[in-house]
């Protein structure tokens, strides 16, 4: 006889528990052996055909219907259909597309096609789950395979993807946060650096060394004082710099340790905790409930203000001098508001201590010298530094150093060296390295927008950022702590200060930053006294904050969104301001046809700040629809960005896209593209997260409400055409109709709406783009060529 799992009494348990639920308990509680007298084992099923069919009318679609699978064997037969080889099921891979299961009520004799990429990805990824568990055979519920796309993503951001990418910095999870993929240094043995004002922590790390000499753990004191000649001079020695650590009681409840608080990272080779990454991705913490995570990492940004002097770029040692874009106000207020009401008191307690950070960053980091312009009174991103960043590719910069290794006759790589020690004197190269730490203070490197010119600029991100944290303060001060608040030093703070604050900013983005021809807001130079020309959708960071009035936020709706709305969300840069794109002048991440999880939520935020619900919503289904269409048709990948303007994660542009390699199952996604989906689906109704789960076309479910705003005439819209069909022209030229790789955005030469180098629905592979009705008109002044061969890339 065979010997099969009692299938029938499992009415009451969830088909989409957790990995560690459902795999261990239940149906897949044991395993069995398993005789066969009569029938085939299902590891040689797909032998014989007769007992094969897809489901069909007559059969009963109310039976929850269950698999038998011998995991090893028909995890074998899916990778068969791995025709390109990277151990995932997606659209690239060419073959039948169907693999067939025996069903558990007829002990695996009747069998049932599994069809189509995203089944069969589902399958992949629930065996790769499975024998995390050790499991040899399992019944799996179908359940799991044909799951709604936006429940099953959503669900594993949930309750798989926010643990993967959850750390902490103590003596049980310094094998997992120490290693550095960006380390290029022969100095490969664990540092960590503990600044001089945490004695406690350094004694507990000295004697994590000690117990665990396997570690080969390093632990060094900070200076007192963090010189960027100090920095520069240990970046030959790379290190984790410590975080905020609380006492808990041993088991044996009586003696204490220190554990670090936890925090999540973004992912990939970003392996430590970043700024404005933690900000975003603590907004989808506190939409899964996950307070107390998100609170632990507002406790970590506390501590770096307390210790480093600034929140830091991420805490790794040669970031030491930059920082990134400041959300501390926000993040506390959202935790804040979240906390147990019971404990009020205890909470303002809280409040009151992280707002005295807040306002420690905010006069000691941004109204302070370098970074605040004494003229215009706005701030910059201008961090100090010496050097060449040390956490790039080994060859980013070569394309800069170049010229100057031939001015001294010697290779690039013994250039650095000179450079790096003061040896050589090159004006010029040390401002181009000001502009690149700057960029990467802001967290947009990089882009166009700020090349060259970065530390120069009083940006629209910077300072709507900064008026938030003065209109917070004030408001903290007014409604959640009773009027009472100090700084540091004991002087208290009064919320009409605050205010007083912000109205000045805001009369100075005004004058400054917007402009009412364009009805836009643009980044100000304050060396040359001018406005910029780059249009960025930062500048729908001014709503998020709420320093726009009614009647500029109306404007930028009207005549300024269309210039940044495309399928897939909002482009980080218009393609006019981004410039011609040539062999020598690549795609940069942060511009044209790029969108970012960040420039999403902050829309979104801010348009519904200003009534604009509708707007909002439309915005958060494109962006949603991108990430979906993903990972529906490319095994579950949720990536670092997107190209929005063809709704796709292939990505030809610097760095790469992070969160795309991995085998079998996605683990982690990307920090803030989780938080970017599980905050999403907040603003959708439930008409448009049915759309969404049969990845219907943005503009198509939207067609009658862009209609409404269409405001292009024939003759602009085939205006704007033309000039994308010239772009497609010469992008096709440049790289010899494709036969030489380059970073540019395919663009049908036949299309009449947005180019797309794929189809858009995995549902229908022939779909075609309608027109979108906001283009954007035809640039009449196109930007100048590039600068010809042989001309210095400072000209």
């Amino acid at each position: 006889m065979v010997d099969f799992p009692d299938v029938s009494n499992d009415g009451n348990f969830d088909v989409h528990a957790h990995p560690s639920t459902y795999y261990t308990t239940g149906n897949n509680s044991r395993e069995r052996t398993r005789t066969y007298t009569r029938h085939p084992p299902e590891s040689l099923g797909f032998l014989t055909d007769s007992s094969r069919y897809r489901r069909s009318s007559h059969d009963n679609k109310n039976k929850a219907q269950k698999f038998l699978v011998d995991v090893d064997e028909t995890l074998q037969r899916i990778l068969e259909q791995d025709t390109d080889g990277d151990f995932q099921i997606t659209i690239n891979d060419v073959g039948s597309k169907t693999l067939s299961l025996g069903t558990a009520d007829s002990g695996g004799y009747r069998r049932i096609d599994i069809r189509g990429t995203y089944m069969l990805a589902n399958l992949l990824q629930e065996l790769a789950l499975a024998k995390d568990y050790g499991r040899k055979h399992i019944v799996l519920d179908e359940a799991r395979l044909n799951e709604n796309p936006v429940d099953r993503l959503s669900r594993m951001i949930r309750f798989n993807f926010w643990d993967g990418l959850t750390r902490r910095i103590d003596a049980d999870s310094l094998e997992v946060i120490c290693p550095d993929p960006k380390n290029r240094s022969s100095q490969q043995h664990p540092i960590i650096y503990v600044p001089r004002g945490d004695p406690d922590a350094y004694d507990f790390y000295c004697k994590v060394a000690n117990d665990r000499p396997q570690l080969h753990l390093i632990v060094e004191y900070l200076p007192q004082e963090i010189t960027p000649e100090f920095v520069r001079g240990i970046n030959d020695r790379p290190g984790l710099l410590t975080l905020a650590m609380r006492k808990v009681l041993d088991a044996d409840g009586k003696t204490t340790t220190m554990v670090g608080e936890p925090f999540v990272v973004p992912g990939g080779r970003f392996n430590e905790m970043y700024g404005w990454d933690s900000y975003f991705a603590a907004l989808g913490l506190l939409v899964d409930g996950r307070v107390a995570l998100a609170k632990s990492m507002v406790e970590n940004f506390a501590y770096q203000i307390k210790h480093y002097g600034k929140i830091l770029n991420a805490n790794r040692s040669y970031y030491l001098t930059r920082s990134q874009p400041p959300f501390l106000t926000d993040m506390a207020l959202k935790v804040f508001e979240r906390l147990n009401p019971e404990e009020e008191e205890e909470n303002k307690a809280w409040l009151r201590r992280i707002l005295k950070s807040a306002m420690k960053e905010y006069w000691q980091v941004w109204m302070a010298s370098p970074r605040l312009d004494p003229i215009t009174m706005l701030s910059r991103y201008r961090p100090d530094g010496k050097g060449i960043p040390p956490e790039t590719e080994a060859s980013h910069f070569d394309h800069v150093i170049a010229p100057f290794a031939r001015k001294h006759n010697v290779t690039i790589e013994e250039f650095n060296k000179l450079y790096n020690n003061d040896q050589v004197d090159e004006p010029e190269l040390d401002d181009y390295f000001l502009h690149d730490r700057a960029v990467r203070e802001s967290g947009h490197d990089t882009t166009y927008r700020f090349d060259k010119v970065c530390a120069n600029l009083a940006t629209v991100d910077l300072n709507s950022l900064l008026y938030k944290y003065e209109t917070d303060l004030a408001d903290a001060i007014d409604q959640c702590l009773d009027g009472l608040l100090e700084d540091f030093d004991g002087k208290a703070q009064y919320a009409k200060d605050w205010t007083l604050r912000a109205e000045q900013r805001q009369q100075r983005m005004n004058t400054y930053l917007w402009n009412e021809d364009s009805q836009l807001y643009y980044d100000y130079d304050t060396i040359k006294k001018e406005q910029t020309t780059y249009e960025s959708a930062t500048a729908f960071w001014t709503l998020w904050a709420g320093c726009a009035t009614e009647d500029q936020a109306l404007k930028m709706a009207a005549h300024s969104l269309h210039k940044f709305e495309v399928l897939g969300g909002l482009v980080s840069g218009t393609e006019t301001s981004r410039g011609d794109i040539t062999l020598d002048r690549p795609n940069r991440q942060w511009d044209f046809p790029f969108g970012w999880a960040p420039h999403q939520m902050m829309a979104w935020v801010g348009f519904e700040k200003y009534g604009m619900r509708d707007i909002s919503r439309r915005l958060a289904y494109r962006w949603l629809y991108t990430i979906t269409k993903s990972f529906v048709d490319f095994n579950g990948v949720v990536p670092e960005k997107y190209d929005v303007v063809s709704s796709s994660h292939k990505v030809q542009v610097e760095y790469g896209n992070v969160g795309t390699d991995f085998k079998f199952v996605p683990r982690e996604g990307f920090g803030w593209m989780n938080a970017s989906y599980q905050l999403g689906l907040t603003y959708l109704n439930t008409q448009m997260r049915r759309a969404l789960g049969t990845c219907t076309l943005p503009d198509l479910l939207f067609e009658k409400a862009l209609a409404l705003e269409h405001r292009r005439t024939d003759v602009e819209q085939e205006a704007y055409m033309q000039r994308r069909r010239k772009s497609s022209a010469a992008a096709r030229q440049l790289t010899r109709n494709g036969s030489t790789s380059a970073s540019i955005t395919i663009i049908s030469p036949n299309s009449k709406g947005f180019g797309h180098a794929q189809p858009f629905s995995p549902l229908s592979p022939s779909a075609t783009a309608p027109t979108h009705p906001l283009a954007p008109r035809a640039d009449a002044n196109p930007p100048p060529p590039p600068a010809a061969d042989g001309e210095s890339y400072f000209t």
